[in-house]
């Protein structure tokens, strides 16, 4: 893949649902992508209650017109993106897409909105989305994807390490070495800040999370409710393995303010997390490894608190932030799906047959054209 080095924008809205991700990277090659910008376009309030009523079930007019609204979100945080670097749309080669996932339910489907014509219209550049289809229909969970982006540019050259996601989800990719997919293991853990940010809002209704972990130091943890919260199957359940809002979203944060109202549930639901994490790390990756975290809950300090202390106990593995080895976790996933959308547009596979169960290495998404 000798060629002149690509610019491109990867875009990211995941299950926190706090905004749409935009990265601008330069491509020298799989293995060399240089981040040169990133913006993060907020939700509103009015569109954070449209796509929590999606992810609970919506009627068909809603859903069509959500479909296009994200593809219209998309474009305005490109337009920013574009904007603050000073580039213009022409030297863009691609923009890689992934929507926003509204139901995951492997194997029977996985269902990402937001209308990639939107973008191929106002940019003029090829677009690529639907990445995670291809893979469940390979008999892969369609997740996680990032683990490409973790062996090919975020693994250690001469050490193992656990790559560790905090977003409304928890997700991990353990690989031995940088470029070698040979021992790679990759799974989400469960909850990320999905249940705190959900029981945060519940007790307070002016916030959509925890800002600076400012509930969560307040309340103390239910240790009974937390160890009968991880006799949850999907804990024990071996690798490849996957979820989402549908199991852990806002009626498992609603049934858990209802058993511990106010800051002790927030303080219980961190808990829930940084446990839930820590003993999955513990339990399928080699003790000592270090763990490199980024996403959301690496603002929370009552998290990354506990999930050093919990950590350490289950098998000596240290905690450092993605920031201080690369560049600011927040970009990280969108800087992955810029990858993916190369790997794609040069017929390369995207997927990690190890991380998500699939039959084989497949080339991932669909390109609209330019």
């Amino acid at each position: 893949m000798n060629e002149r080095p690509t610019l491109a924008v990867g875009l990211m809205s995941g299950t926190s649902l706090d905004g749409m991700d935009a990265a601008l990277v330069r491509l020298s090659g799989p293995t060399h992508v240089e981040l040169l910008s990133f913006v993060t376009r907020p939700y509103a309030d009015e569109e954070r209650v449209a796509l929590r009523s999606a992810l609970t079930g919506g009627d068909a007019p809603s859903l069509a017109r959500l479909h296009v609204r994200l593809g219209e979100w998309a474009a305005e945080a490109v337009e920013t993106l574009l904007v603050q670097a000073r580039i213009p749309p022409s030297e863009l080669a691609f923009i890689a897409f992934h929507g926003q996932t509204i139901w995951h339910e492997p194997p029977v489907v996985t269902w990402q909105l937001g209308e990639p014509a939107v973008l191929a219209e106002r940019f003029g550049v090829r677009v690529v989305s639907n990445f995670r289809a291809r893979d469940l229909a390979a008999g892969g969970q369609g997740a996680p994807l990032v683990p490409m982006a973790d062996v090919l540019l975020f693994a250690s050259a001469d050490a193992p390490r656990v790559l560790l996601n905090l977003g409304g989800m928890a997700n991990v990719t353990y690989v031995p070495r940088r470029a070698q997919e040979g021992g790679v293991l990759a799974f989400d853990t469960g909850p990320g800040v999905a249940i705190i940010d959900g029981v945060a809002a519940r007790v307070d209704r002016r916030r959509s999370y925890d800002r600076d972990g400012r509930l969560a130091a307040s309340g103390r943890v239910d240790q009974a409710v937390v160890a009968e919260l991880l006799s949850d199957t999907f804990f024990a359940e071996p690798p490849p393995k996957s979820t989402g809002r549908e199991r852990f979203g806002d009626d498992y944060a609603a049934r858990l303010h209802g058993r511990v109202p106010g800051p002790d549930g927030v303080a219980t639901a961190v808990e829930l997390t940084a446990r839930s994490v820590a003993e999955a790390v513990g339990r399928w990756t080699p003790s000592g490894v270090e763990v490199v975290a980024s996403g959301g809950g690496c603002h929370h300090p009552g998290l990354m608190a506990s999930l050093e202390r919990y950590l350490a106990a289950a098998g000596g593995h240290p905690l450092r932030r993605f920031s201080d080895l690369f560049f600011p976790g927040d970009a990280k996933e969108a800087v992955a799906f810029a990858l993916l959308g190369y790997l794609t547009l040069h017929g390369q596979p995207g997927n990690v047959p190890a991380a998500t169960g699939a039959e084989g290495a497949r080339v991932l998404g669909m390109v609209t054209p330019a």
